[in-house]
Protein backbone atom coordinates (compact mmCIF):
# COMPACT_ATOMS: atom_id res chain seq x y z
CA UNK A 1 0.00 0.00 0.00
CA UNK A 2 1.18 3.52 -0.81
CA UNK A 3 1.22 6.10 1.96
CA UNK A 4 3.15 9.01 3.41
CA UNK A 5 4.35 9.86 6.88
CA UNK A 6 5.82 12.99 8.45
CA UNK A 7 9.24 13.07 10.10
CA UNK A 8 10.16 15.96 12.40
CA UNK A 9 12.61 16.56 15.25
CA UNK A 10 14.05 19.22 17.54
CA UNK A 11 10.85 21.12 18.25
CA UNK A 12 12.31 22.72 21.41
CA UNK A 13 8.84 23.79 22.45
CA UNK A 14 8.67 27.07 24.38
CA UNK A 15 12.36 27.79 23.81
CA UNK A 16 13.27 31.07 25.56
CA UNK A 17 15.25 32.91 22.82
CA UNK A 18 17.18 34.78 25.49
CA UNK A 19 18.39 38.20 24.39
CA UNK A 20 17.34 38.01 20.74
CA UNK A 21 14.29 40.21 21.03
CA UNK A 22 15.32 42.31 24.03
CA UNK A 23 15.17 45.61 22.11
CA UNK A 24 11.79 44.97 20.49
CA UNK A 25 8.70 43.86 22.45
CA UNK A 26 6.99 42.85 19.19
CA UNK A 27 9.82 40.57 18.16
CA UNK A 28 10.13 39.14 21.67
CA UNK A 29 6.41 38.30 21.67
CA UNK A 30 6.62 36.63 18.25
CA UNK A 31 9.62 34.56 19.33
CA UNK A 32 7.90 33.42 22.51
CA UNK A 33 5.16 31.86 20.38
CA UNK A 34 7.24 30.75 17.39
CA UNK A 35 8.16 27.21 18.46
CA UNK A 36 4.60 26.48 19.60
CA UNK A 37 3.06 27.94 16.46
CA UNK A 38 5.49 25.93 14.33
CA UNK A 39 4.31 22.77 16.09
CA UNK A 40 0.71 23.71 15.32
CA UNK A 41 1.68 24.03 11.66
CA UNK A 42 3.43 20.65 11.84
CA UNK A 43 0.21 19.08 13.08
CA UNK A 44 -1.72 20.87 10.36
CA UNK A 45 0.73 19.60 7.72
CA UNK A 46 0.31 16.03 8.99
CA UNK A 47 -3.47 16.34 8.80
CA UNK A 48 -3.50 18.04 5.40
CA UNK A 49 -1.30 15.36 3.86
CA UNK A 50 -3.44 12.61 5.41
CA UNK A 51 -0.25 11.04 6.70
CA UNK A 52 -0.35 7.52 8.07
CA UNK A 53 1.70 8.60 11.09
CA UNK A 54 4.00 11.25 12.56
CA UNK A 55 7.52 10.50 13.82
CA UNK A 56 9.20 12.89 16.28
CA UNK A 57 12.92 12.16 16.73
CA UNK A 58 13.79 13.85 20.00
CA UNK A 59 14.19 17.20 21.75
CA UNK A 60 10.47 17.84 21.87
CA UNK A 61 11.08 20.22 24.75
CA UNK A 62 13.90 22.67 25.36
CA UNK A 63 14.90 21.20 28.72
CA UNK A 64 14.32 18.36 31.16
CA UNK A 65 12.16 20.67 33.29
CA UNK A 66 9.63 21.23 30.51
CA UNK A 67 7.13 24.01 31.00
CA UNK A 68 3.44 23.36 31.50
CA UNK A 69 2.55 25.54 28.50
CA UNK A 70 4.76 23.48 26.19
CA UNK A 71 3.39 20.16 27.48
CA UNK A 72 -0.23 21.21 27.12
CA UNK A 73 0.35 22.51 23.58
CA UNK A 74 2.06 19.23 22.68
CA UNK A 75 -0.83 17.24 24.15
CA UNK A 76 -3.41 19.28 22.23
CA UNK A 77 -1.63 18.68 18.93
CA UNK A 78 -1.31 14.94 19.46
CA UNK A 79 -4.98 14.79 20.46
CA UNK A 80 -5.94 16.37 17.13
CA UNK A 81 -3.93 13.72 15.29
CA UNK A 82 -5.39 10.90 17.36
CA UNK A 83 -8.94 12.09 16.68
CA UNK A 84 -8.09 11.94 12.95
CA UNK A 85 -6.78 8.38 13.27
CA UNK A 86 -3.13 9.39 12.80
CA UNK A 87 -0.57 7.69 15.04
CA UNK A 88 2.35 9.56 16.59
CA UNK A 89 5.67 8.02 17.64
CA UNK A 90 7.93 9.99 19.99
CA UNK A 91 11.48 9.57 21.28
CA UNK A 92 13.16 11.93 23.71
CA UNK A 93 16.66 13.33 23.19
CA UNK A 94 19.43 14.99 25.15
CA UNK A 95 17.43 18.15 25.88
CA UNK A 96 14.37 16.32 27.17
CA UNK A 97 15.36 12.87 28.50
CA UNK A 98 12.54 10.74 29.89
CA UNK A 99 13.93 11.26 33.38
CA UNK A 100 12.74 14.89 33.32
CA UNK A 101 9.65 16.12 35.16
CA UNK A 102 6.52 14.77 33.44
CA UNK A 103 3.46 16.96 33.93
CA UNK A 104 1.50 14.56 31.72
CA UNK A 105 1.10 10.84 32.25
CA UNK A 106 -1.87 10.02 30.03
CA UNK A 107 -1.75 10.32 26.25
CA UNK A 108 -4.33 10.01 23.48
CA UNK A 109 -4.86 6.67 21.74
CA UNK A 110 -2.33 6.15 18.97
CA UNK A 111 0.48 8.01 20.75
CA UNK A 112 3.55 5.89 21.52
CA UNK A 113 6.40 7.32 23.55
CA UNK A 114 9.37 4.98 23.39
CA UNK A 115 11.20 4.03 26.57
CA UNK A 116 14.92 4.34 27.28
CA UNK A 117 15.92 0.83 28.35
CA UNK A 118 16.13 -0.75 24.91
CA UNK A 119 14.86 -0.38 21.36
CA UNK A 120 11.09 -0.82 21.16
CA UNK A 121 8.82 -1.56 18.21
CA UNK A 122 5.32 -0.37 17.34
CA UNK A 123 3.22 -1.26 14.30
CA UNK A 124 0.97 0.82 12.09
CA UNK A 125 -1.92 -1.04 10.50
CA UNK A 126 -4.32 -0.15 7.73
CA UNK A 127 -7.30 -2.31 6.73
CA UNK A 128 -6.00 -5.12 8.89
CA UNK A 129 -2.56 -5.20 7.29
CA UNK A 130 0.76 -4.02 8.74
CA UNK A 131 1.70 -0.81 6.98
CA UNK A 132 4.89 0.00 8.90
CA UNK A 133 6.99 -1.03 11.87
CA UNK A 134 8.47 1.87 13.81
CA UNK A 135 11.52 1.21 16.01
CA UNK A 136 12.83 3.70 18.55
CA UNK A 137 14.55 4.43 21.85
CA UNK A 138 14.54 7.53 24.07
CA UNK A 139 17.34 9.04 26.11
CA UNK A 140 17.05 8.15 29.79
CA UNK A 141 19.53 10.89 30.69
CA UNK A 142 21.07 13.87 28.96
CA UNK A 143 24.63 12.56 28.62
CA UNK A 144 24.15 9.57 26.33
CA UNK A 145 27.58 8.85 24.87
CA UNK A 146 27.13 5.24 23.81
CA UNK A 147 26.28 4.30 20.23
CA UNK A 148 22.56 3.51 20.45
CA UNK A 149 22.43 2.69 16.74
CA UNK A 150 24.17 -0.62 17.40
CA UNK A 151 21.14 -1.77 19.37
CA UNK A 152 18.73 -1.33 16.44
CA UNK A 153 17.54 -4.50 14.70
CA UNK A 154 14.40 -4.53 12.54
CA UNK A 155 11.54 -6.71 13.69
CA UNK A 156 10.79 -9.51 11.27
CA UNK A 157 7.59 -9.41 9.30
CA UNK A 158 5.85 -7.30 6.68
CA UNK A 159 5.73 -3.51 6.66
CA UNK A 160 7.94 -0.52 5.91
CA UNK A 161 10.67 -0.43 8.54
CA UNK A 162 11.46 2.91 10.24
CA UNK A 163 14.18 3.52 12.85
CA UNK A 164 13.88 6.63 15.04
CA UNK A 165 17.09 7.86 16.66
CA UNK A 166 18.39 11.08 18.19
CA UNK A 167 22.11 11.01 17.41
CA UNK A 168 25.16 12.72 16.01
CA UNK A 169 26.01 10.79 12.86
CA UNK A 170 29.54 11.27 11.58
CA UNK A 171 30.71 13.48 14.45
CA UNK A 172 29.28 16.85 13.40
CA UNK A 173 31.45 19.27 15.45
CA UNK A 174 28.74 21.95 15.51
CA UNK A 175 26.55 19.76 17.74
CA UNK A 176 27.08 17.81 20.94
CA UNK A 177 28.42 14.28 20.60
CA UNK A 178 25.29 12.52 21.86
CA UNK A 179 24.87 8.89 20.84
CA UNK A 180 27.69 9.25 18.29
CA UNK A 181 27.67 6.78 15.42
CA UNK A 182 28.99 6.31 11.91
CA UNK A 183 26.85 6.39 8.80
CA UNK A 184 27.92 2.80 8.12
CA UNK A 185 26.26 1.77 11.40
CA UNK A 186 22.96 2.89 9.90
CA UNK A 187 23.33 1.80 6.31
CA UNK A 188 24.37 -1.72 7.32
CA UNK A 189 21.15 -2.29 9.27
CA UNK A 190 18.14 -3.68 7.45
CA UNK A 191 15.85 -0.64 7.67
CA UNK A 192 14.03 1.32 4.98
CA UNK A 193 14.31 4.75 6.64
CA UNK A 194 16.28 6.24 9.51
CA UNK A 195 14.35 9.13 11.07
CA UNK A 196 17.07 11.11 12.81
CA UNK A 197 17.09 14.05 15.19
CA UNK A 198 19.67 16.33 16.86
CA UNK A 199 21.16 18.24 13.89
CA UNK A 200 19.13 21.39 13.26
CA UNK A 201 19.76 21.61 9.51
CA UNK A 202 17.92 19.44 7.01
CA UNK A 203 20.24 16.85 5.49
CA UNK A 204 19.88 13.63 3.55
CA UNK A 205 22.90 11.55 4.54
CA UNK A 206 22.02 8.55 2.37
CA UNK A 207 19.55 8.05 -0.48
CA UNK A 208 18.11 4.67 -1.35
CA UNK A 209 17.53 1.86 1.07
CA UNK A 210 18.00 2.87 3.76
CA UNK A 211 17.27 6.55 3.53
CA UNK A 212 19.08 8.38 6.34
CA UNK A 213 17.56 11.81 6.99
CA UNK A 214 17.76 14.73 9.37
CA UNK A 215 14.64 16.92 8.95
CA UNK A 216 16.25 19.82 10.82
CA UNK A 217 14.54 21.78 13.56
CA UNK A 218 10.95 22.94 13.14
CA UNK A 219 11.83 26.50 14.20
CA UNK A 220 15.13 28.38 14.21
CA UNK A 221 16.31 29.40 17.66
CA UNK A 222 19.05 32.00 17.13
CA UNK A 223 21.35 33.66 14.61
CA UNK A 224 23.89 30.83 14.72
CA UNK A 225 24.57 29.55 11.18
CA UNK A 226 22.90 26.20 11.95
CA UNK A 227 19.71 27.99 13.03
CA UNK A 228 19.36 30.21 9.96
CA UNK A 229 17.20 29.63 6.92
CA UNK A 230 14.03 27.62 6.40
CA UNK A 231 13.13 25.11 9.12
CA UNK A 232 10.52 22.42 9.02
CA UNK A 233 9.78 18.74 8.56
CA UNK A 234 9.96 15.99 5.95
CA UNK A 235 7.01 14.38 4.25
CA UNK A 236 8.17 10.89 3.26
CA UNK A 237 6.29 9.39 0.29
CA UNK A 238 6.31 5.59 0.16
CA UNK A 239 5.23 3.70 -2.95
CA UNK A 240 5.49 -0.03 -3.51
CA UNK A 241 7.34 -0.47 -0.23
CA UNK A 242 10.11 2.01 -1.12
CA UNK A 243 10.68 5.72 -0.58
CA UNK A 244 9.76 7.65 -3.70
CA UNK A 245 10.50 11.12 -2.34
CA UNK A 246 11.56 12.92 0.83
CA UNK A 247 9.89 16.33 0.65
CA UNK A 248 11.17 19.11 2.91
CA UNK A 249 8.34 21.43 4.01
CA UNK A 250 8.89 24.62 6.02
CA UNK A 251 6.75 25.12 9.14
CA UNK A 252 8.77 27.83 10.89
CA UNK A 253 7.05 31.07 11.94
CA UNK A 254 10.10 33.33 12.38
CA UNK A 255 13.14 33.03 10.15
CA UNK A 256 16.70 33.89 11.13
CA UNK A 257 19.10 35.07 8.43
CA UNK A 258 22.38 36.81 7.83
CA UNK A 259 23.47 39.18 5.07
CA UNK A 260 26.80 40.61 3.95
CA UNK A 261 27.57 43.78 2.03
CA UNK A 262 30.93 44.85 0.57
CA UNK A 263 31.55 48.56 1.16
CA UNK A 264 33.77 48.75 -1.93
CA UNK A 265 30.54 49.08 -3.94
CA UNK A 266 29.22 52.04 -1.89
CA UNK A 267 30.39 55.65 -2.25
CA UNK A 268 29.00 56.85 1.06
CA UNK A 269 26.76 55.98 4.01
CA UNK A 270 23.64 56.58 1.94
CA UNK A 271 24.77 54.10 -0.68
CA UNK A 272 25.64 51.53 1.98
CA UNK A 273 22.23 51.95 3.60
CA UNK A 274 20.52 51.40 0.25
CA UNK A 275 22.47 48.19 -0.34
CA UNK A 276 21.71 46.89 3.17
CA UNK A 277 18.02 47.55 2.67
CA UNK A 278 18.03 45.90 -0.76
CA UNK A 279 19.65 42.76 0.67
CA UNK A 280 17.18 42.72 3.58
CA UNK A 281 14.27 42.98 1.14
CA UNK A 282 15.70 40.14 -0.94
CA UNK A 283 15.78 37.90 2.12
CA UNK A 284 12.30 39.02 3.08
CA UNK A 285 10.99 38.01 -0.32
CA UNK A 286 12.30 34.48 0.26
CA UNK A 287 10.61 34.11 3.66
CA UNK A 288 7.05 33.62 2.34
CA UNK A 289 5.42 36.11 4.70
CA UNK A 290 7.30 35.13 7.86
CA UNK A 291 8.77 37.53 10.36
CA UNK A 292 12.54 37.82 10.11
CA UNK A 293 15.46 38.45 12.43
CA UNK A 294 18.55 39.51 10.45
CA UNK A 295 22.19 40.09 11.33
CA UNK A 296 24.15 42.22 8.85
CA UNK A 297 27.91 42.25 8.31
CA UNK A 298 29.67 44.95 6.30
CA UNK A 299 33.08 44.02 4.92
CA UNK A 300 35.68 45.15 2.42
CA UNK A 301 37.78 48.25 1.87
CA UNK A 302 36.51 51.68 0.96
CA UNK A 303 36.01 55.26 2.03
CA UNK A 304 32.87 54.26 3.92
CA UNK A 305 35.13 52.57 6.49
CA UNK A 306 36.06 55.97 7.94
CA UNK A 307 32.45 57.21 7.69
CA UNK A 308 31.27 54.33 9.88
CA UNK A 309 33.46 55.66 12.69
CA UNK A 310 31.98 59.14 12.64
CA UNK A 311 28.72 60.65 13.82
CA UNK A 312 27.40 57.54 15.52
CA UNK A 313 28.39 55.43 12.50
CA UNK A 314 27.15 51.85 12.72
CA UNK A 315 24.79 52.50 15.64
CA UNK A 316 23.13 55.36 13.78
CA UNK A 317 22.78 53.29 10.63
CA UNK A 318 21.23 50.43 12.63
CA UNK A 319 18.70 52.71 14.33
CA UNK A 320 17.75 54.30 11.03
CA UNK A 321 17.08 50.94 9.37
CA UNK A 322 15.09 49.72 12.38
CA UNK A 323 12.95 52.86 12.10
CA UNK A 324 12.41 52.03 8.41
CA UNK A 325 10.79 48.70 9.29
CA UNK A 326 9.00 49.70 12.49
CA UNK A 327 5.35 48.67 12.47
CA UNK A 328 5.56 46.65 9.23
CA UNK A 329 3.90 43.24 8.92
CA UNK A 330 5.48 40.78 8.69
CA UNK A 331 8.22 42.28 10.82
CA UNK A 332 11.87 42.52 9.88
CA UNK A 333 14.11 43.07 12.89
CA UNK A 334 17.71 44.01 12.18
CA UNK A 335 19.48 42.50 15.18
CA UNK A 336 22.84 44.18 14.55
CA UNK A 337 25.26 45.52 11.95
CA UNK A 338 28.79 44.23 12.43
CA UNK A 339 31.52 46.43 11.03
CA UNK A 340 34.38 44.36 9.61
CA UNK A 341 35.49 46.96 7.07
CA UNK A 342 39.04 48.18 6.48
CA UNK A 343 40.47 51.46 5.25
CA UNK A 344 41.46 51.88 1.63
CA UNK A 345 45.19 51.35 1.24
CA UNK A 346 47.26 52.57 -1.70
CA UNK A 347 50.86 51.48 -1.34
CA UNK A 348 52.00 54.07 -3.87
CA UNK A 349 50.30 56.88 -1.97
CA UNK A 350 51.78 55.68 1.34
CA UNK A 351 55.30 55.34 -0.13
CA UNK A 352 55.16 58.99 -1.23
CA UNK A 353 54.43 60.18 2.30
CA UNK A 354 56.92 61.09 4.97
CA UNK A 355 55.61 59.22 8.01
CA UNK A 356 55.98 55.95 9.87
CA UNK A 357 53.67 54.01 7.52
CA UNK A 358 55.75 55.11 4.53
CA UNK A 359 58.97 54.05 6.26
CA UNK A 360 57.41 50.70 7.11
CA UNK A 361 56.33 50.03 3.50
CA UNK A 362 59.76 50.96 2.14
CA UNK A 363 61.44 48.66 4.67
CA UNK A 364 59.26 45.75 3.57
CA UNK A 365 60.12 46.57 -0.05
CA UNK A 366 63.82 46.35 0.84
CA UNK A 367 63.41 43.04 2.68
CA UNK A 368 61.60 41.51 -0.27
CA UNK A 369 64.44 42.55 -2.55
CA UNK A 370 67.17 40.97 -0.42
CA UNK A 371 68.79 37.62 -1.13
CA UNK A 372 66.31 34.78 -0.73
CA UNK A 373 63.41 37.05 -1.54
CA UNK A 374 60.05 36.55 0.19
CA UNK A 375 60.59 32.81 0.59
CA UNK A 376 63.82 33.29 2.51
CA UNK A 377 62.40 36.08 4.64
CA UNK A 378 59.32 34.15 5.74
CA UNK A 379 61.34 31.01 6.46
CA UNK A 380 63.80 33.04 8.52
CA UNK A 381 61.09 34.73 10.56
CA UNK A 382 59.34 31.44 11.30
CA UNK A 383 62.65 29.80 12.23
CA UNK A 384 63.56 32.65 14.58
CA UNK A 385 66.63 33.63 12.55
CA UNK A 386 67.48 36.72 10.54
CA UNK A 387 68.13 36.92 6.79
CA UNK A 388 70.18 35.66 5.12
CA UNK A 389 71.18 33.12 7.82
CA UNK A 390 68.21 30.81 7.53
CA UNK A 391 68.10 27.69 9.70
CA UNK A 392 68.31 24.47 7.72
CA UNK A 393 65.27 23.28 9.70
CA UNK A 394 63.16 26.23 8.58
CA UNK A 395 59.91 25.50 6.73
CA UNK A 396 60.00 25.83 2.96
CA UNK A 397 57.55 27.80 0.89
CA UNK A 398 56.95 28.41 -2.75
CA UNK A 399 57.60 31.96 -3.87
CA UNK A 400 53.85 32.47 -4.36
CA UNK A 401 52.97 31.20 -0.87
CA UNK A 402 55.66 33.28 0.78
CA UNK A 403 54.66 36.41 -1.11
CA UNK A 404 51.02 35.93 -0.08
CA UNK A 405 52.01 35.56 3.59
CA UNK A 406 54.05 38.74 3.49
CA UNK A 407 51.37 40.71 1.67
CA UNK A 408 48.77 39.66 4.22
CA UNK A 409 51.11 40.56 7.10
CA UNK A 410 51.83 43.96 5.52
CA UNK A 411 48.10 44.60 5.09
CA UNK A 412 47.36 43.74 8.73
CA UNK A 413 50.13 46.04 9.95
CA UNK A 414 48.99 48.90 7.71
CA UNK A 415 45.39 48.45 8.87
CA UNK A 416 46.54 48.98 12.44
CA UNK A 417 48.76 51.94 11.55
CA UNK A 418 46.30 53.70 9.27
CA UNK A 419 43.42 53.11 11.70
CA UNK A 420 45.09 55.52 14.08
CA UNK A 421 45.10 58.14 11.32
CA UNK A 422 41.36 57.95 10.66
CA UNK A 423 39.66 61.21 11.66
CA UNK A 424 36.22 62.65 11.22
CA UNK A 425 36.52 65.81 9.12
Amino acid sequence: MDFCFVHAADLHLDTPYEGVGAASPEVAAALREASLDAFDDLVRLTLDRKAAFLVLAGDIYDGAERGVRAQLRFLAGLRRLSEAGIAAFVVHGNHDPVGGWPGLREWPAGVRIFGSEQMEVATVERHGEVLARVHGISYGRREVTENLALGFHPEAGPGFKVAVLHANVGGDPAHGSYSPCALADLTSADFDYWALGHIHQHAVLHEGRPWVVYPGATQGRSLKPSERGAKGACVVHVEGGSVREVEAVAVDRVRFAGLEVDVAESDDIGGLRARLQAEAERLRGMADGRGMVVRAVVRGRGGVHADLRCGGGVDGLLRDLRDEYEGERPFLWLESIRDETRAEISLDVIRARDDFSAAFVRRVDDLLAEDGGPEGLVAALLAGGTPPKVSSAAPTFSVGEATQILEEARAIALDLLEEQADTCA
